[in-house]
């Protein structure tokens, strides 16, 4: 069922301090579980749904005319590479909660193409998570997660979903796409939480 595009070979350099378990590339590796979605622009929209059910919504060009953040993130990636100081532009998960009422826990990240990733709400708050739609001072390519990717660069790079689309808070936790096919419901690197059970 799922494809895996593999945009690397080889193995980085491991003299540096990566999580354990993870080697260094200086690549950016493509792997997708399944087709590039490419959404139309001038349908694309990115919403939060609170938990009783209101919803905020942004326009692409909307969401471009938020303020934005430029920041400079390691990526670490459950098959075990690391890529050190990315540079990356977007909107930070702050700037779009700010006036949503919520008392929810949890979020499930909604992405184009049914993709489906699940966190503890505290991990997209406090300059922690944006959405990003620039990298490395160009427009995010569609195999990278563009028009705009989830950033959550502190957890493994499963849960910063591509082809981003919406927010889903709640007040129970549920599995997203890959958490329910085993791997780790959190996926903390520097506790190598790969997969269920570790």
């Amino acid at each position: 069922m799922a494809i895996v595009t593999r945009g690397f070979t080889g193995r980085g350099r491991r003299d540096v301090n990566l999580p354990p378990g993870q080697y260094l590339t200086e690549d950016f590796p493509v792997l997708s579980a399944g087709p590039t979605p490419r959404p139309n622009l001038d349908k694309w929209q990115f919403t939060v749904t609170s938990e009783t059910g209101q919803r905020f919504g942004w326009t692409w060009p909307e969401l471009r005319a938020l303020p934005s953040e430029t920041v400079t993130v390691d990526l670490h990636c459950v098959t075990r590479w690391s890529k050190l100081g990315t540079h990356w532009e977007g909107v930070s998960v702050d700037t779009l909660l700010a006036d949503v009422d919520t008392a929810a826990d949890f979020a499930m990240v909604h992405a184009y193409g049914g993709y489906t990733t699940n966190l503890p709400l505290a991990d997209l708050l406090d300059g922690q998570a944006w959405v990003a739609y620039r990298y490395d001072g160009e427009e995010l390519d569609p195999e990278h997660g563009g028009p705009a990717r989830l950033l959550v660069p502190h957890l493994y790079l499963w849960k910063s979903a591509k082809w981003v689309r919406g927010i889903e808070l709640m007040h129970e936790d549920s599995p997203g796409f890959w958490e329910s096919a085993g791997y780790h419901n959190y996926g903390d690197p520097w506790r190598e939480q790969r997969y269920s059970g570790d």
